[in-house]
């Protein structure tokens, strides 16, 4: 399956006074791309959770930076289903400028309900919308 795309600017606010960007600032970034995609795949946040009570905490971040992004460029966001779970969701992240890698990340979240915070099994039009996402090496 093709990744979910999609581009950001790096705005004054996201970098240090010296024009580079914060780290947390692109963690910020990524949330409202991951938040993008599941409003993609028909999973709004708002509906998940005030009305199905379904949260998503990340349980595991794994990041590389390769090179330092500048207030002002546009980043190219690319996101990859790299496995589902019963109740995880493993996602790949990689940030580019251009033809420059930026960073790359491997992030897991994990399906909970927010009545008790433990986890949940993902429902299953959640489950086929996330499947229906996921990369294939070689497909």
């Amino acid at each position: 399956m093709s990744p979910y795309r999609t581009t950001r600017p790096l705005r004054f606010g996201d970098c240090d006074p010296s024009g580079i960007a914060y780290f947390p600032a692109y963690f910020n970034i990524l949330v409202g791309v991951v938040e993008e995609f599941f409003a993609d795949i028909g999973a709004s946040w708002p509906a998940l959770f005030r009305e199905r009570k379904l949260g998503m905490p990340t349980v595991k971040f794994d990041v590389t930076y390769t090179s330092p992004g500048m207030h002002g460029d546009v980043l190219d966001w690319e996101l990859r289903v790299l496995k589902v779970g019963r109740s995880s969701l493993t996602l790949s992240h990689t940030i580019s400028r251009g033809d420059t890698g930026l960073w790359s990340a491997t992030q897991v979240l994990v399906a909970t309900t927010l009545e008790t915070h433990s986890s949940v099994p993902w429902p299953d039009d959640i489950r086929a919308a996330l499947t229906s996402r996921l990369d294939v090496p070689n497909a």
